[in-house]
C-alpha cells in the first residue's frame, strides 16, 4: 500500500512538473493581457492595475503561494507564474 501511494505522489509531481507555462502570446492570454511579470503591465491599458496584484494572490490561482508558478481556472491544464497578473485577478478573500 505505502509503495502505492508513493508511486502515485511520483506520478503526480511529475505531471505537474510536465505542465507547460501559459504563454503570454496564447490568444487568450493576449485577450486577458496576462503577463508573467505583473511589474510590466501597461496602466494606460489597464488603470485598475497595481503592482502589489499578483496570480499567487489571486482567488483563481491554485498553486502555493511560495510556488513560483501555478494553476489558473482560466488557463486549464496550464501554469502561470506567481509573479504574473491579468485583467480577471480577483483578490483572495482573508
Amino acid at each position: 500500500m505505502m509503495q502505492v501511494a508513493v508511486a502515485s505522489t511520483a506520478v503526480i509531481a511529475s505531471q505537474a512538473m510536465a505542465q507547460a507555462k501559459v504563454d503570454e502570446k496564447d490568444p487568450q492570454a493576449a485577450a486577458l493581457g496576462y503577463l508573467a511579470d505583473t511589474t510590466k503591465v501597461d496602466a494606460k491599458k489597464f488603470p485598475k492595475h497595481a503592482a502589489t496584484q499578483k496570480c499567487s494572490g489571486c482567488q483563481l490561482y491554485t498553486g502555493k503561494p511560495a510556488d513560483a508558478s501555478g494553476g489558473c481556472a482560466l488557463f486549464a491544464g496550464k501554469l502561470v507564474a506567481a509573479n504574473g497578473w491579468c485583467s480577471a485577478y480577483v483578490k483572495k478573500a482573508g
